[in-house]
């Protein structure tokens, strides 16, 4: 059965009483020993949202991508209390996008390592669906457009421009599932904490619109932003107003974007949020392996059930394994992806190998078994001893890092060297010989090596794609894996949140001290080499970018989910102090100091009040409230847990000043530490506003943060596991994370052999149904530019039908299925595929519809088409991956009531819940202030979130119930 809200209660149902029966006998084990020691799981609230969003992953795994994706892009009505605009970023905007890309890419780059410059272009949809966000009690009044020509829900886009502050949200999802409904609550939650607004990308996902197709989205909602297209609403809005944010594989999302706006010089955003980001798709670093029970990632990673769509291979190839022992030497090295780029010795070889391969297939003399493995294959130490002295015969004699450690070392370990020595820039070669382009089209890059934990073995040769999101050769590329960038120094702002019960939680901590320590946490010689720009980023860019990191006790993966944790409440929280300071503040003042915790008003040099949310200018409100309602309102904010949540937030932030004072922060020459006691005469040093001062010259902070939200000093970087990792070891393919993936892939080989032996001929099916598709389209009058210029006398199509057509041309720079003449898309996307009902709907619409101007008429169908295909009339639905599923019969379908399954259990009582219900509908049906008043005084217990102006939200924001119900007593 696929993913659906049945199937996923019937699966966690029994999760939810394995959990209770095992938390209870936990907890009273450890009342019986007298361990006092607080961990997350001793919130069985905690417990059990935990099993059951680790259940729910788990039931993905055990159905279809498509099935996964369909149930997390299901279209949810947003709640009645928030300000949600749907909008789409029109072609315009994607194409600025693109001609960024194309641009930092270059011609070479798009040639041997993309496959081309179209194929990513590719969209079922005319742009990019996204929203904005905010709640209603912050937009302005109606008054404000009055004589303003504008209906619908653009009225409510102007009523947010006074909202200067924008989050511009990427979601996460391991690159290939979730949207803007799944995360939704959640950024309502930060656009009411930052009272400001949001903005919200649904992003293209894998493996349909892999890699650079998310990165091409995602950069054209920024410049959507910022340089709004002349029919959009709203105004520009200033890169010093905007903070990226994002979860997951949305925060690596956020950093390649970082990354190619700070290389092309374009503006660079105030901040950016990072919270779990996935950095490093090799899984190169230890706690991938080490934390695997401990986080909500399924234990084998992300494998599915088999599909039209995914794996590309439902059974491994030829009846073979999808990882064998090697069958020769090196290249690539053990350990390394094949290089992209083919050196001139490298190509000729390969194109040696296929004029063989084709002289067998036509019965010609056959030299030699191309499958068969070579004579001698050496152990893994002899391929690394061997590709080592390569390396030295061909290269100067590497320097040593700033770690004192040689970067070219292997100690009989890591070589860095996936860059064969004969390589020369293939860009001189197409210049230089005419045939050498037809010549790139033999090359196809090796299987890759797996590093073997014994040096003695043969490695491992892997004949799977292990990621949805890119190709097995493109892991180890710098806007795939960002932790291989070339520097992440001359960033904006960043603040990096991570769990450490999360199997990301190594690569975390390296990024964040990869950006803040340039010089000291150099990338390997071996990715230099490779690409032109990361040598140029790698000596360019070395300032160090400003880093606060912290590391929660406990949390797993992407801990805001769990919104009624003190972790969450604090997390929360300081995201949005973070927000408003980087966005409210001169770029003289964040140059001084980005950090909010170490910003002091000058009024009151010790900071001793508490932080004030209402800091800076009040939005305008649809209806002012009295100050006793503003009071009320307070009270909820604050209540977390039993605890006040700005006094929490005020602690840590003397804390953190305390560890400056103690040397315990990163702070910039020229400063000396114990700065926080005499920041008033750094402050006077320093180009100030004239009502504050600073903790100044800080540029990186480290924090732990325990189970109740409390922060303190990170240990040193010398005790940390992470930070021993020498560059040749990070981002390169190892024996244990792949021998996990690859157990459990054998086991759903074995457990869904029927269901993939079908996938195969359903995939001859849809390839049947492409073909008399494209067959009968030609034969309605379809023309092409590859068919040559044609003689039309007019727009209209020569071919006499009594039916028009449905679609159009378009205006605007397209790109479809049939323009990818010498492209090389990847296996997976859509683009180039005819085997799926995706692609078959993408290539209906592109002929019918939506037409590029690569198509010079559009067919005309006649009324037997029209009865056969009583669809064709209207644009056919577009892969789940990028068009959302809306749902008409059900409305409580999909998300809204699997949220409200996750929040279940979060609730103080079957009483409450029910209590909390009546509430929300008598505050629904209430108009009259004075039951506004009556009904805000009511829940003024409940925690953050709860209620909004008026008292009327509650158990709508299904997220935030579980902070109207919790009290300290209950959670511990």
């Amino acid at each position: 059965m696929p993913v659906n809200t049945i199937t996923a209660a019937v699966n966690i149902t029994p999760v939810v009483i394995k959990t209770l029966l095992k938390h209870s006998r936990k907890k009273g084990h450890k009342f019986q020993e007298g361990d006092e020691v607080a961990e997350a799981t001793d919130d069985i609230f905690f417990d059990e949202a935990f099993h059951i969003v680790k259940a729910f992953i788990e039931l993905g795994t055990r159905n279809t991508v498509e099935s996964l994706q369909a149930f997390t892009n299901t279209h949810v009505p947003a709640p009645y209390w928030a300000s949600v605009v749907p909008v789409q970023i029109p072609l315009t905007t994607c194409n600025k996008a693109a001609d960024h890309l194309v641009e930092w890419f270059g011609p070479e780059d798009l040639k041997a390592v993309v496959g081309g410059e179209r194929w990513w272009q590719v969209r079922g949809l005319d742009g990019i669906d996204a929203e904005w966000v905010t709640e209603k009690e912050y937009l302005a009044p109606e008054s404000i457009l009055r004589g303003i020509d504008v209906n619908g829900m653009d009225r409510e886009i102007l009523r947010m421009e006074h909202l200067e502050s924008v989050m511009l949200y990427v979601h996460g999802g391991a690159y290939f599932w979730g949207s803007i409904n799944t995360h939704r609550y959640q950024i309502i939650r930060y656009a009411r904490m930052m009272k400001s607004r949001a903005f919200a990308v649904n992003y293209r996902k894998a493996p349909q619109y892999p890699w650079p197709c998310p990165v091409q989205d995602v950069l054209a909602a920024y410049l959507y932003l910022i340089d709004p297209p002349p029919d959009a609403v709203h105004k520009p809005v200033s890169p010093t107003k905007i903070v990226f944010a994002g979860d997951s594989a949305g925060a690596g999302l956020c950093l390649s974007v970082l990354t190619v706006i700070r290389d092309l010089g374009r503006p660079m955003p105030a901040g950016a949020v990072l919270i779990s980001p996935w950095v490093d798709l090799t899984h190169s670093f230890p706690s991938v392996m080490k934390n695997t029970g401990t986080d909500i990632i399924p234990p084998y990673g992300f494998i599915h059930r088999p599909s039209t769509l995914w794996p590309m291979e439902p059974l491994p190839v030829d009846g073979r394994a999808r990882a064998i022992p090697t069958r020769t030497n090196p290249p690539p090295d053990p350990g390394h992806a094949d290089t992209l780029r083919p050196s001139e010795g490298r190509l000729d070889d390969q194109i040696q190998e296929r004029l063989t391969k084709s002289a067998d297939k036509h019965g010609e003399v056959h030299t030699k078994d191309l499958t068969e493995p070579e004579s001698r294959v050496n152990t893994q130490e002899k391929m690394l001893q061997h590709s080592s002295k390569e390396a030295s015969a061909g290269h100067p004699q590497p320097t040593s890092d700033a770690n004192g450690n040689d970067d070219d070392k292997t100690d009989g370990n890591v070589p860095d060297n996936d860059v064969h020595k004969d390589a020369q820039p293939v860009a001189d070669r197409l210049q230089d010989d005419p045939s050498f382009d037809a010549a790139i089209d033999f090359w196809e890059p090796k299987p890759p090596k797996v590093l073997m934990h014994d040096s003695n073995d043969t490695p491992l040769e892997l004949r799977s794609q292990i990621q949805l999101y890119a190709t097995t050769e493109q892991l180890t590329h710098p806007l795939v894996t960002p932790i291989l960038q070339g520097s992440l120094g001359n960033l904006c702002p960043l603040y990096i949140i991570g769990g450490d019960a999360e199997v990301l939680r190594d690569e975390i901590i390296y990024l964040a001290h990869k950006a803040a320590h340039p010089q000291k946490y150099p990338t390997r010689k071996g990715v230099l080499r490779d690409g032109q720009r990361q040598r140029e980023n790698a000596t360019k860019f070395q300032t160090p970018t400003k880093v606060h990191l912290q590391i929660f006790d406990g949390m797993c993966h992407v801990l805001t989910v769990f919104t009624f944790t003190d972790s969450a409440q604090y997390a929360y929280r300081s995201i949005a102090r973070f927000v408003k300071h980087v966005t409210t503040n001169t770029s003289e003042h964040l140059e001084r100091n980005p950090f909010p915790e170490l910003h002091l008003s000058s009024s009151d040099s010790n900071s001793s009040s508490e932080p004030k949310d209402d800091e800076g200018p009040e939005p305008p409100l649809q209806s002012r409230r009295n100050a006793s309602d503003k009071d009320d309102r307070k009270t909820q904010d604050q209540n977390v847990n039993g605890r006040k949540g700005v006094e929490i937030y005020h602690e840590n932030e003397k804390a953190a000043r305390e560890e400056v004072d103690r040397g315990e922060a990163d702070v910039a020459s020229g400063f000396s530490n114990g700065t926080a006691n005499g920041a008033a005469n750094g402050a006077e040093k320093s180009q100030a506003d004239d009502d504050t001062k600073d903790v100044p010259g800080v540029f990186m902070i480290r924090e732990r943060v325990n189970v109740f939200g409390r922060v303190r000093p990170m240990e040193p970087p010398e005790e940390m596991e992470a930070l021993h990792l020498r560059p040749q070891e990070i981002g390169v393919i190892k024996e244990a994370p792949v021998k996990k993936w690859l157990n459990g892939q054998e086991l759903w080989d074995k457990k869904y052999k029927y269901a993939a032996r079908k996938v195969y001929g359903e995939r001859r099916k849809y390839e049947a149904k492409c073909a008399r598709l494209l067959q009968h389209a030609r034969e309605q009058g379809l023309l092409h530019e590859s068919d040559g210029r044609p003689n039309i006398p007019n727009e209209q199509s020569s071919v006499s039908l009594p039916f028009a057509s449905v679609g159009q041309i378009q205006s605007e720079r397209r790109w479809g299925p049939l323009d990818l003449e010498d492209e090389h898309p990847p296996a997976s996307a859509i683009a180039g595929r005819r085997d799926t009902r995706e692609a078959y709907a993408l290539l209906k619409k592109n002929i019918y519809h939506s037409a590029p101007r690569t198509h010079y008429m559009i067919p005309k169908f006649s009324a037997t088409d029209a009865i056969r295909d009583a669809e064709l009339k209207k644009p056919p639905a577009q892969s789940v991956s990028e068009q959302q599923v809306e749902t008409h019969i059900f409305p409580m379908h999909g998300l809204r009531i699997w949220q409200s399954l996750l929040t279940y259990f979060m609730h103080k009582s079957s009483k409450k819940t029910a209590d909390g219900k009546k509430e929300a509908i008598s505050a629904v049906r209430a108009s009259s202030h004075r039951l506004s008043h009556f009904l805000s005084e009511d829940v003024s217990n409940n925690a953050d979130g709860a209620a909004n102006a008026n008292g009327t939200r509650g158990v709508n924001d299904t997220q935030n119930d579980a902070s109207n119900t919790r009290t300290s007593g209950d959670a511990r």
